[in-house]
């Protein structure tokens, strides 16, 4: 979404945006500072921008965003030759940059204002995503102390977006094309707090509902707290929020949720998923683990891996801990070594595997509301598309045929096989006949699919 606005602001200015930097007057680099290799990507991309500028490939090279805040000194010492750099809260600063860049072409620019309000607009955007798909975040920074995490010093205290500013963003999406619309934040469920004093999600929610244009409304990165009742019963009611909701659990064991930080323990945990799956119809969860955390023991994994098993979520990412510098986890006695922290995180991808598998089977002859993303062969009336179950660019596809399809047309489907992660699809012969509203997302009762 940085790079979005960054884009926007650019061609405001003049600039077209290309996909090849041969050429180029001007190369941006947005980096990412969260963990290593994040790190070690940027360095190597502005190492290649600086390459091409010295072989008189690429005009200026300007690098932005995380890794900015985080290695600023590190930075100008170890690429000179770079023209500008602007931090996270810089971002607006893009065309104020090029022009001083232009004006004194032998001056480097550079600007690290401490985080504010000011620059959290996404309007006026250069959309990079698919057309009909668009992330909208609705807050900035984190206030949560995870021990792990390098988030709140990079991108400052946690501050909500006003929620008429989301509104307004939010419409200028739907009247852009956008049919699905991703709400993100570092905590979606903190949102409000930290301006009123209690969480103002729902109300957000209810708001969204009313933009025409919208028609899928996705959340992500919801902390298992401040997950309150009235949230369920605005996503249990719903014609536009899917029942996917993205939580990022991290562990399960309490001792190792104590070391992380994370103000949640394991019977609270579980309580809130019995309540999630009572409020809301046939949810689909997704979370994220972390194996080889500081002390972790076979123990304490084992019951982790006992835990995916037992809950049987329908989407699921392991990372292996990484020590990140200036973060108390890095810090902390008993480092996992590396070796068994990625073993453990392969042995939970290998039984989420086959839980996944299982709920991919267990959709054949079922109907799903699935949009269609792109052509896969136009010739023959093939898409790859999405079921309502699955978040772009993370979760499986669907391949659907049937006949003629537009990118961001929502259809009614029947699933015929399953593949993995992915679901083949036909759309339905009696569609129309057929409610594919808010609680009709899974039709159980319906005509297994034909075979063709």
């Amino acid at each position: 979404m940085d790079s979005e606005r960054l884009a926007g602001l650019l061609e405001r200015e003049g600039y077209r945006l290309v996909f090849q930097p041969e050429g180029a007057s001007l190369a941006v680099v947005n980096t990412c500072g969260f963990v290593a290799a994040a790190r070690e990507e940027a360095h190597t991309t502005i190492a290649e921008m600086l390459r091409l500028k010295a072989a008189g490939l690429v005009g200026r090279v300007v690098v932005v965003g995380c890794l900015v805040e985080w290695q600023r000194e590190e930075l100008l010492q170890q690429y000179p030759e770079v023209d500008g750099i602007l931090g996270v809260f810089a971002r607006d600063e893009i065309t104020a940059a090029v022009r001083a860049l232009e004006k004194e072409p032998d001056k480097q620019y550079a600007s690290l204002p401490p985080a504010c309000n000011e620059s959290m607009s996404e309007l006026g955007r250069r959309r990079l995503t698919l057309p009909h798909v668009a992330y909208l975040k609705i807050a900035e920074g984190c206030n949560r102390a995870c021990s792990f995490c390098t988030i709140p010093r990079i991108r400052g205290p946690y501050r909500s977006k006003p929620l008429r500013l989301v509104i307004e963003e939010a419409e200028q999406l739907a009247a852009d094309g956008t049919r699905e619309l991703v709400l993100i934040a570092q905590d979606t469920t903190y949102y409000g707090i930290d301006t009123s004093g209690r969480p103002l999600l729902a109300e957000l929610l209810r708001k969204l509902e009313d933009v025409s244009g919208l028609r899928w409304i996705r959340l992500m990165y919801l902390y298992p707290m401040h997950i309150t009742d009235e949230l369920l019963d605005v996503i249990a009611g719903s014609k536009k929020i899917l029942p996917y909701l993205d939580l990022p659990l991290q562990h399960i064991n309490d001792e190792v949720l104590r070391r992380m930080r994370r103000g949640i323990d394991r019977p609270e945990t579980e309580r809130l998923l019995d309540r999630l799956r009572k409020r809301i119809s046939s949810p689909v969860l997704r979370t994220t683990l972390m194996t080889g955390f500081p002390g972790e023991t076979e123990q304490q994994f084992e019951e982790l891996l006992a835990f995916v098993r037992q809950q049987r979520f329908e989407r699921l990412g392991v990372f292996a801990f990484s020590a990140e510098p200036h973060t108390p986890a890095a810090e902390l006695v008993g480092q996992v070594p590396e070796k068994i922290a990625r073993e453990r995180r392969d042995r939970v991808m290998a039984a989420q595997q086959e839980i996944s598998f299982a709920w991919s089977a267990a959709q054949v002859g079922r109907r799903m509301e699935v949009i269609v993303d792109q052509p896969f062969d136009a010739r023959r009336h093939v898409y790859l598309g999405r079921s309502w179950a699955d978040a772009p660019d993370i979760d499986g596809r669907v391949y659907i045929t049937g006949k003629k399809l537009s990118s961001g047309e929502i259809v009614c489907s029947e699933i015929v096989a399953a593949e993995g992660y992915d679901l083949i699809a036909f759309v339905c012969d009696d569609a129309d006949a057929i409610p594919v509203g808010p609680g009709k997302r899974f039709h159980r009762g319906s005509k297994k699919a034909k075979r063709r």
